[in-house]
């Protein structure tokens, strides 16, 4: 049985990461008292987004911090998995800040009050700027860190949220319009639980071993067996460990009895064919030589139909 370990880690900037987390700090403590202040829904909705960016920003720091941990004898794959537990923990609070912004908006939209709208206007174009200055910080990092994208989407979605506040504050200020208040408060909600969804999926399906994507068990199997040596792959398992770590296991039957040699000289073949087209960075392969066991591609011990 023979292991390949290509293993990468994306080393979220520090210093970027903490001028987002001040500036979020900033914005939402603003806002809460702007939105206490002037009575805006809208105001403090945008304000518990932020919250949860700030949220979203320190986690996605102390994951990247201890992702980095060393493996050990009670845990052989260290904590490389914290960042994904991180990214599905900060999709699923954005999802429930969502859900609670309907909930109080609802009562708003039937019951308007009168809001102080040059509070509203100041504290959304604040909002605009620092927001829009974070997503530029940690734009490339959110490209190869999925916990660094749900941050991302975190901060994307609140400088939108923003430009709505304060198209709603204007709307306020001169057409006196206070039902735009909840209303936003609404849209707002809604484009939250819609960003997050996407993402829960993402890494419940990472958490759930399931098979990545973009890869295809079927094109796997025709290219293993395009060696001559290999009579049969079957018993294959693959999943993603993290964002960066894509696992394979698997059984192979070999047409003849070969040395133990040229046996490892055809699976690291294979291994290096599989990581070169499928992008698979920790491959396991079990030889085997006419041993009398179940030959399907996908092995389901003990299933039944229910």
């Amino acid at each position: 049985m023979l292991h390949n370990h290509t293993h990468h880690h994306q080393e979220v900037k520090g210093k970027r990461l903490f001028i987002t987390i001040a500036l979020n700090s900033v914005i939402t403590v603003a806002q809460i008292i702007g939105g206490i202040v002037s009575g805006s829904l809208a105001l403090l909705s945008d304000a518990l987004h932020n919250f949860s960016d700030v949220m979203a920003l320190l986690i996605a720091w102390w994951a990247n911090k201890i992702s980095s941990r060393a493996s050990s004898e009670s845990k052989t794959f260290g904590y490389k998995r914290a960042e994904i537990v991180a990214a599905l923990f900060n999709a699923s609070v954005l999802a429930g800040v969502g859900v609670y912004l309907i909930i109080e908006s609802i009562s708003k939209f039937f019951n308007p009050q009168t809001i102080n709208s040059d509070i509203v206007i100041a504290l959304a174009l604040l909002g605009i700027v620092f927001n829009f200055i974070s997503v530029l910080l940690i734009k490339e990092d959110a490209k190869d860190n999925l916990n660094m994208k749900a941050a991302y989407l975190h901060l994307l979605s609140d400088t939108l949220t923003s430009v709505a506040v304060l198209i709603g504050g204007l709307g306020m200020k001169y057409f006196g319009a206070f039902w735009i208040d909840p209303s936003i408060s609404i849209a707002i909600a809604l484009y939250l639980i819609k960003t997050s969804f996407s993402l829960i999926k993402e890494t419940m399906a990472i958490l759930m071993q399931f098979t990545p994507k973009h890869l295809h068990v079927k094109d796997i199997q025709a290219c293993v067996l395009d060696f001559s040596e290999v009579e049969n792959l079957h018993h294959i398992h693959i999943w993603q460990l993290n964002d960066k770590e894509i696992h394979l296991e698997a059984h192979i039957d070999f047409k003849e009895d070969l040395p133990l040699s040229k046996v490892t000289n055809t699976i690291e073949a294979i291994r290096e064919e599989l990581e070169e087209h499928f992008g698979i960075s920790h491959i396991t392969l079990q030889a085997e030589f006419d041993k009398n066991d179940q030959k399907e591609l996908i092995y389901n011990k003990g299933c039944c139909d229910i």
